[in-house]
């Protein structure tokens, strides 16, 4: 991993509220949108990528050290206040990966203004609900279950079982759980899904890339159809022993796919 001093961190206002952001790497940009838990740490992936692209990384309100926006009420909401990010820093369009949670936020900004994007990748993203199967619920059992359930072998998955070994010291706790009440009150009703997004989708043209694990117990492979169906100009990519978090437990062919897509 790399050192924590290579990550700087950053505070924007926009509008009135405050988003912190961290960056990372030299080069081009590329927005990172994080998961339903929050920012999950610096990784292999992300040292990788930033040897060619700053990686450029808001913390959602109320995640992590980004003060709550009470206005923000669902995650199209969450989409608009990061997209009036990129607008007013001057970054779109923009190459972006966004991951599970992330995935979806990344959608609901295509679909409502494309030209944000030049080049998109959504990792297993929620957002659209599967045909077969289950989001699973977040709610149901402890962040650190749900965080193991979403590799498709944790005992086999160093980098992320050693990221989360202080996941019971009582700050991760609390950012977990900080991260839960934020997905909660943003993605309960309907859970995890937007009924209307594959009809919004319909109009996008962004080149993307849509990667999920085979094995992905957390968001069903099944939705990779209908993303792959609604948005126009999208290839997806499935990656074998793999569960929902394919930058990490394949992380190499992740970097390799993801760094060729990106040019």
């Amino acid at each position: 991993m790399a050192a924590k001093e290579s990550v700087r961190e950053e505070s924007h206002a926009v509008g009135a509220n405050q988003l912190i952001v961290l960056k990372g790497g030299s080069g081009k940009p590329l927005l990172i949108l994080h998961e339903e838990l929050g920012y999950p740490g610096w990784m292999k992936w992300n040292e990788a990528l930033s040897e060619r692209r700053t990686l450029v990384t808001p913390l959602y309100p109320g995640f992590g050290r980004t003060p709550l926006a009470d206005w923000i009420m669902n995650i199209r909401d969450l989409a608009s206040f990061i997209a009036r990010f990129v607008r007013e820093q001057n970054l779109a369009p923009i190459d972006a990966i966004g991951f599970s949670l992330g995935g979806w936020v990344a959608a609901e900004m295509a679909a409502n203004d494309p030209g944000l994007f030049s080049k998109l990748v959504l990792v297993a993203p929620a957002g659209i609900r599967p045909p077969e199967g289950e989001i699973k619920d977040l709610f149901t059992v402890p962040a650190l279950i749900y965080l193991r359930d979403s590799v498709r072998d944790f005992a086999t998955s160093p980098e992320f079982s050693a990221l989360y070994d202080g996941g019971t010291s009582p700050e991760q706790y609390e950012a977990f759980e900080d991260a839960r009440a934020e997905t909660a009150r943003l993605a309960w009703q309907p859970y995890m899904f937007n009924p209307s997004l594959p009809h919004l989708l319909e109009g996008t043209n962004v080149p993307s890339l849509i990667v999920w694990g085979r094995d992905d117990r957390i968001v069903p492979i099944s939705a990779a159809q209908v993303y792959q169906k609604s948005m126009k100009n999208a290839r997806t990519l499935v990656l074998d022993g793999s569960g929902h978090r394919p930058e990490v437990e394949k992380s190499q062919q992740f970097i390799e796919q993801v760094r060729n897509f990106l040019g």
